[in-house]
């Protein structure tokens, strides 16, 4: 009886371990509980003000979060059709919910920048990941010709930041980049590092650009326009 009981408990694991080998990557991660809700009031009104912004054609496309959102981009780039499609608060899974409406319109280029309100809600790395790879198959498959661009997720200046949960994430924050600039040669797209432009010695996020340790000041915008000119990206 001992021994056709510990048999059945060798087979019972023998299934688990092989259904482990095939689940995808990530799958376990995603059975833990993970805030990826991202509809809220500000979501649906920037929404609706992007239906009334339709992108031009040939256009550059900043998309992303709040530091995206927060950028003069089309003052920044007078002449140059712009589009601003970031939502402060957004995160890789808002992103994808909209991502139909940009490409449907073909920009010419998208600079991505998307990431850090995911780790401030400790969206596990593997997840996030996953969120890029499907973002990049579906620019692939929708809009061919557009270039994306991966920019590196910012530091933070804990000094200045007020909420608890944000404090301490710059290790998590300099993990995911060095994930994403994998990910980007993986993929073959250009990777932007801006940590040179906004980090201290230290790697925090310099107080000259900081605005409240996440957010940047608008003086730090044109420093940010004046790389990618210099690194021919724009």
């Amino acid at each position: 009886m001992r021994k056709n009981a510990l048999r059945f408990l060798g087979l019972r694991w023998l299934v688990v371990g092989t259904l482990c080998a095939l689940l995808p990557l990530g799958a376990f991660a995603q059975t833990a509980k993970i805030d990826s809700n991202y509809v809220n009031s500000h979501y649906e009104l920037r929404m609706k003000e992007f239906s009334a912004q339709p992108i031009p054609k040939n256009a550059i496309v900043f998309l992303g979060n709040s530091i995206t959102a927060r950028g003069k981009w089309a003052e920044l780039l007078p002449g140059v059709p712009v589009a601003n499609r970031g939502i402060g608060g957004d995160i890789t899974h808002g992103v994808l919910a909209r991502l139909d409406a940009i490409l449907a319109a073909k920009p010419k280029k998208i600079f991505l920048l998307i990431g850090i309100n995911d780790l401030s809600r400790r969206i596990p790395e593997a997840i996030i990941l996953q969120n890029y790879e499907r973002l990049v198959r579906r620019v692939k498959k929708q809009s061919p010709k557009t270039k994306l661009y991966v920019q590196s997720v910012l530091p933070l200046l804990d000094d200045m930041l007020k909420p608890d949960y944000l404090k301490n994430l710059n290790p998590a924050v300099t993990s995911l980049n060095t994930q994403l600039q994998a990910f980007a040669k993986k993929h073959k797209l250009t990777y932007i590092n801006l940590h040179p432009v906004f980090a201290d010695a230290s790697g925090q996020l310099k107080k000259e650009y900081s605005l409240d340790g996440i957010h940047v000041t608008d003086a730090a915008y044109p420093v940010w326009v004046q790389y990618l000119k210099d690194k021919k990206y724009l």
